[in-house]
């Protein structure tokens, strides 16, 4: 999916803006009046409150999405963020509001970022072989946030804050644009400059942080072998590449840290685990995302199938989808009966059939089986938001407009709901809501500049609307604000 946000910044200026950070000195940075932070804390304590971590990690995820290329995928969100709130729910998180970025990279990352923004990699999909491994991975994320490591650092480096969320923002911003190196780079820049916060957690918090996930994982009911197991995939994908020493890593893995994983692991009772088929359908579509052409992806899941897969139903769902990415949707269709034959109502197959009807241009019986779904399933993101995507396809413009007003109430900080409204406004005539929910969805990905050219824009043609002129300037106001604060 097309991104507005790839080409709004040259990455130049990131690297200028976090180089000027990094180079200065600790107490000249949060001496600087034009940067405003709420207080760390007295001298006694020193502990970063939960609600300055939440401030920080939203200023935080907004300037990381103005740098990197994220998926907006309904499926994979919904998947994602249903998993995570699972999870959630176990752990031992005092606040469990959680933001989900989905990074588009190849590259096997997860990382979690104070006030409860968690990051996935796509390509940790292609490195997991099961939703428990996938699950392991988050937990520890989630153990590193609800043990509150950033603030415990703080602890050691009073008022360090602004120089390190800089610069980790900056070596996971280059870990996933220009590659680890760079991001290596960046995180020895960091060190070199004297900044006395550090990129990694310590590894007595790595090791709290692992029996803490594994922990979640056994009372969310996933299973404890997983770690091990997924340590050991992190380890062979890095074996026979140049390693970075240790200390350089966010998440060292060593044959101690897998050896005390699996001891750990032990200690639980041995049962039979269920192997979600979800999660086989999700790294379905993030195989066939990191294709090179449809056609590559077809020939990868008929291998798949007339070989060795980890989930037959899962290759069979990503064949079906590269087919219908090549035109070929005749075969697309044969090859989805077997699947919507176990299980007619699973959202992933309809949507599946969807859109091969959407290829064909059967838009009235795309509609006709998505109106019946969201019968059944009215709340389902993945559902709603191809149903105003199919109303848009078939021109009805004045539909689509009003079920994604409506639908962006409900998620005021999804993106692509923005972005797609901004769409259909553009397709139904509506200059003024063109730019206001561009500038909706510049201000969630931290690009402030075009979000307050787009609500000039729109105030020009409101003059007409005192109540709307009112909103937009109010609106303005509320960026100028985001833009002054999130210096971090």
């Amino acid at each position: 999916m097309h991104k507005l946000v790839k080409t709004l910044k040259p990455r130049t200026c990131f690297t200028a803006l976090l180089t000027a950070l990094m180079s200065l000195p600790v107490q000249v940075a949060l001496a600087k009046s034009d940067i405003k932070l709420p207080s760390l804390g007295d001298a006694s304590s020193a502990i970063v409150s939960p609600a300055v971590e939440r401030a920080l990690g939203q200023k935080w995820q907004r300037m990381y999405r103005s740098q990197v290329p994220t998926s907006s995928d309904p499926l994979l969100t919904d998947y994602l963020q249903k998993l995570l709130a699972e999870l959630a729910e176990t752990s031992q998180l005092s606040d469990r509001r959680l933001d989900l970025i989905l990074v588009e990279n190849a590259s096997m990352n997860a990382f979690a970022v104070p006030g409860g923004v968690v990051g996935v990699h796509t390509g940790l999909f292609l490195h997991a072989e099961n939703e428990h491994q996938l699950a392991s991975v988050l937990s520890h994320e989630l153990a590193h946030l609800s043990q509150r490591h950033f603030a415990r650092g703080v602890e050691a480096q009073q008022k360090a804050s602004i120089p390190s969320m800089a610069a980790l923002l900056g070596g996971l911003v280059l870990a996933a644009t220009v590659g680890g190196d760079a991001g290596i780079a960046a995180m020895t820049a960091a060190q070199a400059a004297s900044l006395e916060s550090r990129l990694r957690f310590s590894r007595q918090n790595e090791q709290e942080a692992d029996r803490i996930g594994m922990i979640n994982m056994v009372n969310a009911d996933m299973d404890p072998h997983a770690v091990p197991a997924m340590f050991e995939s992190m380890m062979k994908a890095t074996r026979y590449t140049r390693r970075p020493p240790e200390f350089l890593l966010s998440h060292p893995v060593t044959e101690n840290r897998i050896a005390d994983s699996r001891n750990r692991a032990a200690q639980y009772p041995a049962k039979q685990y269920n192997n979600n088929l979800d999660y086989h359908l999700m790294q379905a579509r993030i195989q066939l995302k990191h294709e090179i052409t449809p056609q590559a992806a077809v020939k990868r899941f008929r291998n798949e199938m007339n070989g060795k897969t980890l989930s037959i139903d899962g290759s069979r769902y990503g064949l079906v989808l590269a087919l219908t990415d090549s035109r070929e949707t005749e075969k697309a269709w044969q090859e989805l009966q077997p699947l919507l034959s176990k299980n007619p109502t699973k959202v992933s197959y309809q949507i599946a059939a969807v859109d091969i009807l959407v290829a064909n241009n059967e838009f009235p019986k795309a509609l006709e089986r998505l109106e019946a779904q969201l019968k059944t399933h009215p709340e389902n993101h993945p559902l709603n938001v191809r149903y105003a995507e199919t109303l848009m396809k078939a021109g009805r413009y004045a539909q689509s407009e009003g079920v994604l007003k409506q639908y962006s109430r409900k998620r005021p900080k999804d993106d692509y709901v923005w972005y797609l409204l901004a769409e259909v406004h553009g397709l139904a005539g509506n200059i003024v809501g063109v730019h206001q929910a561009r500038a909706e969805y510049f201000i969630l990905n931290g690009v402030y500049d075009k979000a307050q050219k787009q609500l000039r824009n729109a105030l020009k043609l409101s003059r007409a609307s005192y109540h709307t002129t009112a909103l937009l300037q109010e609106r303005i106001k509320d960026v100028r604000s985001m833009q002054e604060n999130d210096h971090l």
